[in-house]
């Protein structure tokens, strides 16, 4: 749908002009100064979400000063930016026109004023333009550097449209292939025939496009080279980059309308056989939505601190966020990457420290505390879980192989037996108990993968047999069982903890205030880890004898036994020195770290959500803890009295009106826009990553995110074709992108095929 501009007597709008529009400023006072500099009568009575939403005005109704280009993808106004160009007087010439833009009436004194004010500026340009011409008589070049300044104002020949719309083709098939999950390559190398030329995906279509009696792409074709491809692998990926630009700027240009955002990384993934980290914003959006949507991927660095340094620069540089409306940050990391991104989060801070670190909502905080242990064993066993439940996952034969085989093991607990049964077919090893049930599940899992790969009737391939091998031989490995077994104590202090942070609104504020306690019970094991180890390491051997798994210690404590034979070291302490202590102090310093004091504040605010405040017999005090957030206000003056209101609301509402549960519901309320404070920290503690999207639809990026990555191979991963994949109903505008490529790759007189490549001649 085009933009129109609201200005009167303008008639311009975005399908017909290459310039940018504006949406009036929700800021009350600056709205008001461009409604009353607009001189439109009909638009003093609207609020300003109604302008920003509904009203533009174009770029030729401010001065040049106003406006700066950041990026040849954005066009934005500064800060302070008021229209003051404006054409108040054309239309009484013509009185009998009809407008559907009514100008308010002009008094004759301010009619005669802006005739002057024409006047004053016309005789203030005719010297200018004197001396203008003079100095291009006197200097040829300057007059050539005018002309092609004017170049931007004058008709496209022919053979410039016809090349716009050449660009526009090849556009159109790369954001098909992109949106599809095309790959741009096609036949691997050898697996063509020598001497026999195979066009790629993209020559492929182009071609498809050509038979299809393209004129365009045909015309092009004929004038091409048979030796060149008819759209390099350099061309490609300038396009390419300027569709992912484009596209993700739709993206963020809501979040810099929402003001305030989070940022969420997931785990490190491999495109194309590098490592990149993918990365999320949420926002609130106009409908007062939640949103967590994909903004792209950024490249990962070995090095913590040029990660942090990369990671800061490409969010606020190339993305072009203001990192000072970050409010929150989060990375769901596996465990070798997690000291790293807690490196990035603590840079962030030391810049930023009201992007508070959290936990994310999407991530159970006891597979997050385990992930994040720096012990080797713990690593290995994690990656061991993920695995096997992935091998089951593989098709439902094996699932169905798996629940045989607990329905015989449980059959004097058949209630247990169908709860592990339904457990299987989910995502397991994500959940708060992923530990406890895989110490249930063990068991089973041992005697199907040992059925599978010795089975006589020959019913699985040879790779699924030998794959249930090597997974049995690492789940019955004792160091393996003293590592779950462990993880699984020591979590189960926090996992009540760790499911109410998922669950609604008021679980999670009352979870803020339980974690006192959580931290105490862990100091408690830590005081006394030797007795609490001999427990733990008992029901491992215990658990091994069961399994009729050996005792088998890893070489390196075997080794330290050696190397000092009056060594007192034993099997049991070996465990408590090198896992039950380390993962005892970790997990009690990373709660400490991800619960700060910052953080606690936080959640503590959300007493505002009304029935939170039911529960707290509406006696609650948030403009102690909202202190944080002043600045962030719109009006932090009036704050406690406007707290007070929103308290007897709810307090005094009727029988038949419930309180609302959720942030959700709260923002979604018909009067909130009443409550401008209430709203304004209820849309800041929304996006926090640990706040869960309480509608699911909004949650997209994610799950679009996981199914890119499971449905393509890596080698043929392309980040920038992710984003368009990812975000395949994003609205996009094809005539920015040609008119992007042509200022950044191409001039006026330069055909695109200049940089087609030659082929060698076979």
């Amino acid at each position: 749908m085009p933009n129109f501009c609201a200005a009167p007597n303008c008639t311009r709008k975005s399908t017909q002009s290459d310039l940018a529009f504006f949406r009036f400023p929700r800021d009350p006072a600056r709205c008001q100064k461009w409604v009353e500099n607009c001189r439109r009568a009909d638009l003093e009575d609207k609020t300003p979400d109604q302008l920003n939403k509904h009203y533009r005005l174009c770029a030729k109704h401010f001065e040049t000063s106003m406006i700066c280009r950041t990026s040849p993808y954005r066009t934005v106004l500064r800060d302070n930016a008021i229209p003051t160009i404006f054409d108040l007087t054309s239309h009484l010439n013509n009185p009998h026109s009809r407008h559907r833009k009514r100008i308010k009436e002009l008094s004759e004194d301010e009619i005669r004023t802006l005739k002057q004010k024409k006047i004053d500026e016309t005789s203030e340009q005719e010297p200018k333009h004197k001396e203008v011409n003079n100095s291009n008589a006197q200097n040829p070049s300057a007059e050539e550097g005018g002309e092609e300044q004017d170049e931007d104002i004058l008709p496209l020949t022919l053979e410039e449209k016809e090349n716009k719309e050449y660009l526009k083709s090849l556009f159109e098939i790369l954001i098909l292939m992109g949106k599809q999950n095309i790959p741009l390559d096609g036949h691997e190398a050898d697996e063509i025939p020598e001497g026999l030329f195979t066009p790629d995906n993209f020559q492929a279509l182009l071609e498809c496009r050509i038979n299809s009696g393209e004129e365009v792409l045909r015309k092009r074709f004929e004038t091409t080279a048979v030796n060149t491809l008819f759209c390099s692998k350099t061309q490609q990926k300038q396009m390419l980059e300027i569709c992912e630009s484009c596209i993700r700027e739709e993206t963020l240009r809501e979040v810099r309308d929402s003001h305030f955002f989070s940022i969420i990384t997931d785990d490190v993934v491999d495109i194309a056989g590098e490592e990149h980290l993918p990365v999320l914003v949420r926002f609130v959006d106009e409908a007062h939505n939640l949103r967590e949507e994909f903004v792209g991927f950024l490249p990962y660095e070995a090095d913590a601190e040029i990660l942090a340094v990369k990671f800061h620069t490409t969010i606020t540089e190339k993305w072009g966020l203001n990192m000072e409306y970050c409010r929150g940050q989060a990375y769901i990391v596996s465990s070798g990457f997690s000291s790293k991104m807690k490196v990035v989060a603590s840079r962030l801070l030391e810049k930023y420290p009201q992007a508070i670190y959290t936990l994310c909502s999407s991530c159970a905080l006891n597979m997050w505390l385990a992930k994040s242990v720096p012990v080797m064993g713990v690593s290995v066993a994690l990656g061991t879980i993920e695995e096997v439940c992935s091998f089951f996952h593989r098709s439902p034969q094996l699932l169905l192989e798996l629940e045989n085989v607990i329905s015989v093991l449980f059959q004097n607990n058949e209630e247990r037996g169908k709860e592990l049964k339904e457990i299987c077919h989910s995502q397991w090893t994500g959940r708060h108990d992923a530990f406890e049930i895989l110490v249930d599940l063990l068991q089973a899992l041992v005697l199907c993968l040992d059925g599978i790969n010795s089975d006589t009737n020959v019913r699985w391939n040879n790779y699924i047999a030998g794959r249930a091998f090597v997974l049995c031989s690492a789940i019955t490995d004792f160091d393996f069982i003293v590592t779950i077994v462990v993880l699984k104590n020591v979590l189960s202090f926090t996992r009540a903890f760790g499911k109410n942070l998922q669950g609604q609104t008021s679980d999670v504020f009352f979870a803020a205030s339980s974690l006192t306690a959580v931290l105490h019970s862990l100091n408690e094991v830590m005081e006394n880890i030797e007795v609490y180890h001999e427990f733990w390491f008992e029901e491992a051997t215990n658990l091994a004898t069961k399994l009729d798994i050996q005792m088998k210690l890893p070489g390196k404590f075997r080794r330290a036994q050696h190397s000092n034979l009056e060594s007192q070291l034993t099997s049991e302490s070996y465990y408590k020195e090198t896992l039950s202590v380390p993962t005892v102090e970790h997990i009690i310093q990373e709660l400490k770290d991800i619960f700060s004091e910052q953080h606690l504040k936080a959640l503590k605010c959300l007493s505002l959500v009304p029935s939170v405040m039911g529960q707290l017999k509406f006696n609650t005090s948030e403009e102690h803890h909202a202190d944080m957030y002043r600045s962030d206000l719109p009006n932090p003056d009036t704050l406690s009295a406007e707290l007070h209101c929103w308290r007897i609301k709810w307090k005094h509402r009727g029988k038949d009106i419930e309180l609302p549960s959720t942030i959700y519901e709260a923002l979604h309320l018909p009067d909130i826009k009443f409550f401008p404070n209430v709203y304004a920290l209820l849309k800041v503690l929304c996006i926090l990553p640990v706040m869960k999207v309480e509608n699911e639809r909004y949650e997209n990026g994610r799950k679009r995110l996981k199914a890119y990555l499971r449905n393509t191979l890596t080698d043929q991963r392309s980040s920038n074709l992710a984003l368009l994949n990812i975000n395949f109903d994003i609205k996009h505008d094809l005539d920015l992108m040609v008119d992007t490529y042509i200022k950044l790759y191409t001039s006026k007189s330069e055909l695109p095929t200049d940089n087609s490549e030659t082929i060698e001649n076979t």
